[in-house]
C-alpha cells in the first residue's frame, strides 16, 4: 500500500457515514453501536490495504504475531470513536466518561494569557479535546484540519455543529497562509490543534525511531512552533470501550527556539522526542491507532536523501514573514 494515505478513498462512502450518522441522532448510541460490528466486518473483509496496515502495526506495538480478533478489535475502536463524533461534536459530551490528566499544567499555560499549540496524532480521538469547551469556556479551540480529504464525513459532521466548523483552520492553504491563520488565532489567546505524526507527499520529513523500526514525521509543526514562540502542549484522547475515554496533556515546551546553526541537530531532537511519547501512548492503548496505512514505508514523499530541512526553512520563512507583516 502507498505511504500517501490521501490516496485512500473514505471508507463505506457518503451513503454509509449518513446511515449510521441518521440512526445514531435518531435511534442513539446504543442502537447505533450495534452497527459497529457489520462495519467492523466489512473493513475486515473488503478493506485489505488497511487490514494489512493494521496487522503490520499490531505485529510491532503487541510484540507478537497478531491474530484476526486483534485486527477486528482494532478497526471496530476505530469505527467506535467515528461513532461518537456524532455526539461529540453534536454537544452531548455529558454521555462520556471522560479522564483527565495534566489539566492543571494547561490550564497554567493558557493562564499565561497567550494561545498555545496543541499537537495530537491519530492514536485515538481527537475530537474528545472538545470537553477543554466545557472546562474552559472562556478559551477558543481552533483544530487546523484538511478538509478536503475526507468530504462525506466533513460535510456530515460540520452539520452536527456550524459553530465549530467556522472555527476550523483549513489545512489545504498554502504554508504561509496556515502560519499566519494559526498566528492570528494563538495572537488572540485560542488553543491550536494540529495533527502532528503524518507526513504528507512532497513535504519535508524527519526519520526517528518508533515501534522498533524508523518511521518519517512532518517538520512542519515543529517549525511553526519555532516560529510563533508560543507553547507546545501534547494532546491523547485514548478510548478505553464503551463510553470510556482517558484526556491527557503533556507540556512539551514553553517556547520552541531552533537557531539556524543547529537546526538539523534540534528538528531531529524535537521529532525523535515526540516519537518517544507517541509510541508511549501507543503501547498503553494499542488499539487506539487509526494510521490505517505503511506507516513505516519509506516512498518517494518521504525519500530518505531529500533534505527536509532546506525545504522546512522555505515554508517557515514564507509564514514567518506572512506572520511578522499581521503583527506589524
Amino acid at each position: 500500500m502507498s505511504g500517501n494515505w490521501k490516496q485512500r478513498p473514505e471508507g463505506g462512502g457518503w451513503f454509509a457515514i449518513w446511515l449510521i450518522r441518521t440512526i445514531a441522532r435518531r435511534g442513539g448510541r446504543t442502537i447505533a453501536r450495534l452497527l459497529l460490528a457489520p462495519i467492523t466486518l466489512y473493513f475486515l473483509i473488503v478493506r485489505g490495504p488497511e487490514r494489512r496496515a493494521s496487522r503490520e502495526y499490531l505485529d510491532r506495538v503487541l510484540g507478537r504475531p497478531a491474530r484476526v480478533f486483534d485486527i477486528a478489535r482494532h478497526i471496530h475502536a476505530f469505527a467506535s470513536t467515528i461513532l461518537d463524533r456524532v455526539f461529540m461534536l453534536g454537544g452531548q459530551l455529558e454521555r462520556f466518561e471522560i479522564g483527565t490528566d495534566g489539566l492543571a499544567e494547561l490550564h497554567a499555560q493558557i493562564d499565561r494569557g497567550q494561545g498555545l499549540l496543541l499537537f495530537g496524532s491519530h492514536l485515538g480521538s481527537f475530537e474528545v479535546l472538545r470537553v477543554l469547551s466545557q472546562q474552559r469556556p472562556d478559551v477558543t479551540v481552533r483544530v487546523v484540519l484538511d478538509t478536503a480529504h475526507n468530504p462525506a464525513m466533513t460535510q456530515l459532521l460540520d452539520a452536527l455543529n456550524p459553530e465549530i466548523a467556522r472555527t476550523v483552520i483549513d489545512a489545504g492553504q498554502d504554508g504561509p497562509s496556515i502560519v499566519l491563520a494559526i498566528k492570528q488565532a494563538t495572537d488572540a489567546g485560542a488553543l491550536v490543534a494540529l495533527l502532528v505524526d503524518r507526513t504528507h507527499a512532497g513535504q519535508p520529513s524527519q526519520p526517528a525511531a518508533f515501534l522498533g523500526d524508523t518511521a518519517r514525521f512532518p517538520v512542519a509543526p515543529w517549525l511553526i512552533a519555532a516560529v510563533l514562540k508560543v507553547p507546545v502542549v501534547l494532546a491523547f484522547g485514548l478510548y478505553r470501550g464503551g463510553n470510556r475515554y482517558d484526556l491527557a496533556f503533556e507540556l512539551f515546551s514553553e517556547g520552541i527556539d531552533i537557531p539556524r546553526p543547529q537546526r538539523s541537530t534540534m528538528l531531529a531532537e524535537l521529532v525523535q522526542r515526540y516519537a518517544n511519547r507517541l509510541q508511549h501512548h501507543a503501547r498503553n492503548a494499542p488499539y487506539n491507532w487509526f494510521n490505517f496505512y505503511d506507516f513505516w514505508q519509506t516512498d518517494e514523499a518521504n525519500d530518505p536523501h531529500r533534505c527536509p530541512v532546506d525545504a522546512g526553512d522555505r515554508d517557515a520563512a514564507r509564514g514567518a514573514v506572512a506572520a511578522r507583516r499581521t503583527a506589524g
